[in-house]
């Protein structure tokens, strides 16, 4: 009797256990390349708990970070923000090396996710020292060149990679609309046409789409790439009075026609991830804002990668900023955001929003989109695969071969305004060879201020020190003759000017660095150094005013003082790329990506305007005959 139940017993014994042995198999299916990607993904979340899950969607700043941090709340990623470095000069091998032993705590996890570094790289990975530090938007813009933005993205994917990150803020693909924002430079025009063509960066930073993908898709191809991130999501360079983070006013037809196009590229090239922007659209929040993040961008333009906050972006949609912690989180969540940029508190991130999905405020569904959009990213990307940084790219940082990119960016980017009074009597090119120059002014021999901000500083500051490059005042250096003697003073007096018979001057002007807020600018005036400059010099001698600026600044009435007048923008680490042109090694080429208004009494002016009236319009730059060798 006995022995007749034992056979059925022992032999659903052996199935329970041969169907334990295959659970425990397919619970490691995720982490098999060959399984189709939303196999991985679904196999994935059906055994993350929701603390796991709700972990996935927390970024944290590195300062805030302990590889026990890491394992112990699965944090989906880390960041650096603006300045937060490992140590000041840190090596490509300290930044690889930090960035591994975070991960190696997120592998020792219960499920062993990997974790995406990101970090802001807007003009190369402009946070490192002895990275390569390339124009700021606005003169790329001024390029025209989508194919050269293309190589700046793969570039900066490099160099991102060679210090171990794979996943860069970047492109801004604002359109900035007006030049008192202090945000304008990261535009790359006020003609969304242009911001549409530049999205070519983003093939350059992920790897270009392979045929047949299908759209709105994430693709990042292979581990000399990096994932891309859109932003800032949207309006933000249309906002009142070009006040950052304020309130941009704007009719439906408006918005999809200036501020969105750049989106609609961006998403069929297959950018990985979308950044909300801080700005009000019409009042609304933009982190708080359910029918552009979820059912615009999300639902209409299909875009299938995660959407992230700006930093501490969910806090700052009640004032003041943080005030009521649980309802930012709910409604930032509820709108559509995937990943929060807490950046310093995650535990309290981490407990209000679990509160708030036990308490059914927030879906577990709406939990569930987040996480498989930052998984899908993770897959997509090969992080499973290749979680470590690979220490073979570390010859990538500040190479050569990148910054001769730059340096061509450089001469690309430069603008010139005024070329002498009249066509047959051009100032530029310069002469190699002359007896005696002076270069002058705030900018001409400090990289700080031709890099501008978000140069391994948030704000960039002055001076030499700060990382490896050339200076303008440098470039001018190495192109003229040995003959040609070179005065140089940053503030020279008229008496100086007058008594030394100079055949010409280079006088290098233009803002201090700022970023952000502190950009922000009512009155767009050349800073009263850098006006004292011109009248000692430009009353007195043949002179080039070089501006290095953000954005267009005020420049009458000292234009008729002038001889010629180039916009350099902010050039970057490669100053000599400003040398070659001004000397005739190359020819001016350079477009204006923006209106260069007369009086700030026209902001905001752009091209179309019924009010148009520039100085110089949108597209307007001269151009030169090349030298030919004597």
């Amino acid at each position: 009797m006995f022995s007749r139940y034992l056979v059925p017993i022992l032999g659903l014994l052996l199935l329970c256990a041969s169907a334990r042995g295959q659970g425990s198999k397919l619970n490691m299916l995720y982490k098999d390349p060959n399984q189709p990607m939303n196999t991985r993904i679904k196999v994935l979340m059906d055994q993350m708990t929701l603390e796991e899950k709700i972990g996935q969607m927390a970024q944290i700043d590195r300062r805030a970070a302990t590889p026990e941090i890491m394992r112990d709340y699965s944090i989906g990623s880390l960041l650096s923000g603006g300045g937060s470095v490992p140590r000041e000069q840190a090596t490509a091998e300290e930044w690889m090396d930090m960035v591994n032993g975070f991960q190696t705590g997120s592998l020792s996890s219960r499920l062993g996710i990997p974790m995406i570094y990101g970090i802001d790289a807007v003009h190369g990975h402009n946070n490192v020292y002895k990275a390569t530090i390339f124009p700021h938007n606005v003169g790329l813009g001024a390029t025209r060149d989508n194919d050269l933005v293309k190589r700046i993205g793969a570039a900066t994917a490099l160099e991102a990679r060679a210090t171990g990150i794979p996943y860069v803020f970047a492109p801004c693909i604002a359109v900035c609309r007006d030049p008192r924002w202090g945000r304008c430079y990261e535009s790359y025009s006020e003609d969304p046409k242009i911001v549409q063509d530049m999205t070519e960066i983003i093939p350059g930073l992920q790897g270009d789409i392979p045929p047949n993908s299908p759209k709105g898709v994430p693709y990042v191809g292979g581990n000399t790439k990096v994932a891309a991130c859109a932003k800032h999501y949207v309006g933000d360079g249309g906002t009142t009075k070009g006040i950052n983070m304020n309130n941009t006013v704007t009719n439906w037809h408006e918005l999809l026609s200036i501020h969105m196009p750049p989106y609609y590229n961006s998403i069929i090239k297959g950018v990985s991830t979308v950044m909300v922007s801080y700005s009000s659209l019409n009042g609304v929040k933009m982190h708080a804002n359910h029918q552009l993040v979820t059912k615009f961008l999300k639902g209409t333009l299909r875009f299938r990668g995660f959407v992230i906050s700006d930093w501490q972006g969910i806090d700052k949609i009640t004032y003041p900023q943080h005030a009521n912690y649980t309802y930012s989180v709910l409604t930032g969540i509820n709108a559509g955001i995937d990943m929060v940029m807490v950046p310093l508190n995650h535990t309290e991130f981490i407990d209000t929003l679990t509160s708030l999905v036990n308490n059914n405020f927030v879906p577990i569904s709406r939990i569930d989109d987040a996480v498989r959009r930052i998984l899908g990213v993770k897959f997509s990307m090969g992080l499973f695969e290749n979680p470590m940084a690979d220490h073979s790219l570390v010859d990538q940082l500040g190479s050569q071969a990148h910054r001769d990119l730059a340096r061509e960016a450089v001469r690309k980017s430069l603008v010139l305004l005024k070329n002498g009074e009249n066509t047959d009597n051009p100032v530029l090119p310069l002469p190699k060879k002359a007896s005696k120059i002076l270069v002058a002014g705030s900018h001409a021999n400090n990289l700080g201020f031709q890099c501008g901000g978000w140069t391994i500083t948030w704000q960039g500051q002055g001076g030499n020190d700060q990382t490896v490059g050339t200076t303008i005042f440098n470039g001018i250096s190495t192109a003229v003759h040995p003959s040609t003697e070179i005065a140089y003073s940053e503030s020279p007096d008229e008496d100086f000017v007058k008594s030394n018979n100079f055949s010409y001057a280079v006088v290098v002007v233009g803002e201090p660095p700022y970023a952000e807020s502190a950009g922000d600018n009512s009155n767009l005036t050349i800073p009263q150094q850098g006006l004292d400059t011109i009248k000692n010099v430009c009353g007195n001698v043949k002179c080039v005013v070089v501006l290095v600026s953000g954005r267009p600044l005020v420049i009458q009435p000292y234009l008729k003082h002038i001889d010629a007048l180039v916009a350099a923008w902010l050039p970057g680490t490669e100053g000599n790329g400003v040398a070659d042109v001004l000397f005739g090694d190359y020819v001016f080429t350079g477009k204006s990506s923006r209106t260069w208004f007369k009086t700030v009494d026209q902001l905001p002016m752009n091209v179309g305007d019924s009010h148009y009236d520039p100085l110089f319009p949108i597209g307007y730059g001269l151009t030169t005959e090349p030298v030919t060798a004597s």
